[in-house]
């Protein structure tokens, strides 16, 4: 093929056939939207917020406000879920999650959130970009700006991390490519796809790295391209990983068999504990997504269980970290995409609100023990101390040190402020 032929796309094809069938391993997941475990570019000072890291619990679906975290009481809408008491005089969540009411007092119930778009997609996009979602131009999601700003804690492992269903996710947006979560799928199998095959002996599998750098050596220079160098940041991280002590923090076997069971034995509970176990090891920001919340249909015979799953994956993640000195520096996020209607439907489910929906703040940075903002009393509509996903968002950043209120700029010029541009909520903060 002549060099004039030889594109960006064809590099692409190029190294990842290399890393997965050349070089015998396939390290990275979905290498083929970005590049995903490169160096931060960014300073690696100390945040001035006091959250070192950032554990954001993603309730894919969009998660019912008035059956969790905003229950109503003396109206139709809301339906079969009951108000109990927290700890917090005042301070109501649905009756299925008596393990977070028991620690109510450091949480920070947010539940006048409205956003402008009942679409999943969109709606996911915006609340982990701040951003509405345009053709011209990907905006990063925090954990990519919080690795950004902040470096590495450690410098052996990466910083950024997607638990779960990670399609679709923004990455990196317009930062470099380096800087997009590393995806682990399934919690339980950990970090994949991580040692050579039996036929593959170290020395060749060396050679083999080398004799690619040399035979890639004259496009590099040609193109000195931002993503080519992330893919070669990639393979040279994969490889310094692979065979390392720090894998053990991919592996949640390695925690005894009842602290595995107190999480629960299902994807969110071992999910919450992987994500506990890269924060002990340094990571920044670790999503966890946690799926099937879009209940048009049967909603009292699906919330029992997500509804049992998240009090008590949350609920020991919260005594875990706090127990290993951690809580005090780590943001705890709970979210979604909007909320779901008031009313209930003909299938016996709700349908798509983004009028209003809550979530929750916890941990370092955040002033527990209180709601803030509230819904009218069907739950439909904003009534007190509205907030966009804008303030939402900036809030987390100013809880995670993170310099909301300066401009950082796209490639093609224009100018983005982390967490959208607007002022953090104060009453939040501590």
């Amino acid at each position: 093929m002549p060099r004039t032929e030889y594109t960006e796309n064809h590099r692409r094809d190029f190294m990842k056939t290399l890393a997965k069938q050349t070089l015998g391993v396939s390290f990275a997941g979905s290498v083929a939207s970005s590049g995903l475990l490169g160096e931060s570019q960014a300073a690696s000072g100390t945040p001035q917020g006091k959250a070192k890291h950032v554990i954001y619990l993603f309730m894919d679906g969009a998660m019912t406000h008035l059956d969790t975290f905003d229950p109503k009481v003396g109206v139709e809408e809301a339906g079969e879920t009951k108000p109990i008491q927290t700890r917090v005089p005042g301070m109501q969540f649905g009756d299925r999650f008596p393990k977070l009411a028991y620690l109510a007092g450091a949480i920070a119930a947010v539940r006048s959130l409205s956003t402008e778009t009942g679409a999943h997609d969109k709606g996911k996009y915006l609340m982990r970009t701040s951003y509405k979602q345009i053709n011209s131009i990907q905006h990063p999601a925090m954990g990519a700006w919080m690795v950004s700003e902040t470096g590495r804690l450690n410098q052996e492992l990466p910083g950024n991390y997607v638990i779960g269903n990670g399609n679709r996710h923004p990455g990196a947006g317009f930062l470099e490519p380096s800087l997009a979560p590393v995806p682990i799928a399934n919690a339980s199998a950990g970090l994949e796809n991580t040692s050579l095959p039996k036929y593959l002996p170290p020395e060749l599998f060396d050679r083999r790295l080398l004799l690619a750098s040399r035979f890639d050596e004259p496009f590099q220079k040609q193109r000195n391209n931002r993503r080519v160098e992330a893919y070669n940041q990639l393979y040279m991280e994969a490889r310094r990983l692979m065979g390392s002590e720090h894998l053990k923090i991919f592996d949640i076997k390695e925690e005894p068999q009842n602290v595995r069971d107190a999480y629960g034995n299902n994807q969110l509970g071992q999910a919450c504990l992987l994500a506990r176990r890269l924060v002990q090891g340094g990571a920044r920001f670790v999503e966890v997504n946690y799926g099937g919340w879009d209940m048009h249909q049967d909603i009292y015979g699906r919330l029992d269980q997500k509804a049992g799953e998240l009090d008590n994956a949350l609920g020991n993640l919260m005594r875990d970290l706090h127990a290993n000195g951690l809580l005090d520096e780590t943001l705890l996020v709970l979210t979604t995409e909007f909320g779901r209607k008031p009313n209930i439907n003909v299938n016996a489910g709700r349908d798509h609100h983004p009028g209003a929906f809550s979530s929750l703040l916890m941990g370092a940075g955040i002033k527990g023990g209180q709601v803030y903002g509230a819904s009218d009393k069907r739950g439909f509509s904003v009534e007190k101390d509205h907030v966009s996903i804008a303030e939402f968002n900036t809030t987390i950043a100013a809880a995670a040190g993170l310099p909301y209120n300066e401009e950082r700029f796209a490639p093609n010029g224009r100018p983005f402020k982390i967490g959208g541009g607007s002022d953090p909520i104060e009453a939040l903060l501590a």
